[in-house]
């Protein structure tokens, strides 16, 4: 099972954005949303009844990925899609990347306490052999600073980094990216 704009060798089924499917053996219902950015086919994979979020390399712990063939817009408007599910969901994503990704949002919003937080709990788990991952939505929301490019700490950070204005949330989008993109920790 894939996205229909994919060429992707052993693809059987071809899905498309709020296209429903079952999982046969399981009796899972599967929505699916196209969330371009990462590339430009990109999809995620939303089960209601495990409240689970399966998302590739769009959203990442405390990260997202980067743009290789969407633009900015494209992936802010799919993070803000994924960031309206309920915050219960459990999100899957393709990689492990939260620690690093932690000390990239820390650089951005240093005063904020539930990144303190999530960093030590999140190194306590790593310290104890068990992931990161899945992370929860809502914690995601208070941690992500990709999802939170309309939080004013956020918006200033960007913008001091940038060395100008950001006059919406895009461009604070693509601020944050282009800062992590050359982000040394």
């Amino acid at each position: 099972i894939g996205p229909a704009q994919e060429k992707i060798p052993g693809k059987t089924h071809s899905v498309s954005d709020q296209e429903n499917f079952v999982l046969p053996g399981l009796d899972l219902d599967v929505h699916v949303l196209e969330i371009p950015g990462h590339t430009l086919g990109h999809v995620a994979f939303y089960v209601p009844q495990l409240s689970a979020l399966f998302c590739g390399d769009t959203l990442f712990g405390a990260g997202c990925g980067r743009l290789f063939e969407g633009t900015a817009d494209q992936m802010h408007r799919s993070l803000q899609r994924l960031a309206a599910l309920p915050g219960d969901t459990l999100v899957y994503c393709g990689h492990e990347y939260t620690l690093a990704n932690l000390k990239f949002a820390l650089a951005v919003e240093p005063d904020n306490p539930a990144l303190a937080s999530r960093r030590d709990s999140d190194q306590a788990r790593i310290h104890q052999g068990q992931p990161t991952l899945p992370s929860r939505l809502a914690d995601e929301l208070q941690t992500n600073p990709f999802l939170r490019a309309e939080v004013s700490a956020v918006h200033a950070a960007a913008e001091r980094h940038a060395g100008r204005p950001l006059h919406d949330a895009t461009a604070v989008f693509a601020a944050l990216r282009h800062w992590k993109d050359h982000f040394n920790a």
